[in-house]
C-alpha cells in the first residue's frame, strides 16, 4: 500500500489531500528479483521498487487507486487542490 499526503497553505487557507493506493505483486522468483536489483539499483526508491521500472511491467498484477500517487505523486489530487484555492 502506497499512502501521501500533500499539503497547500495560503495566509487564509489551507488544503490537505490524501491518496492510498493498493498494489498487488505476483509471487517473484529469486531470479526476477535479482535481475531487477543488478540492472536496476532500486535501493533509492520508497518501497524499494519503481512501478515505472520493469519489475512493475512484469510483476504487477493489480493496482487499485492511483497509478501516479505510486510513481511519487498523485497529480490528479494535487491538480484538484490547486485549482480550488485560486478559484
Amino acid at each position: 500500500e502506497v499512502i501521501t499526503s500533500v499539503c497547500f497553505t495560503r495566509a487564509n487557507d489551507q488544503r490537505l489531500v490524501n491518496s492510498s493506493t493498493q498494489v498487488k505483486f505476483k509471487d517473484l522468483t529469486d531470479e526476477e528479483i535479482r535481475y531487477y536489483i543488478k540492472e536496476y539499483k532500486p535501493f533509492d526508491k520508497a518501497g524499494g521498487y519503481g512501478i515505472q521500472d520493469w519489475i512493475g511491467l512484469i510483476g504487477i498484477e493489480e493496482i487499485r487507486g492511483s497509478y501516479t500517487n505510486v510513481v511519487g505523486l498523485p497529480t490528479h489530487l494535487v491538480y484538484n487542490a490547486l485549482k480550488e484555492m485560486i478559484d
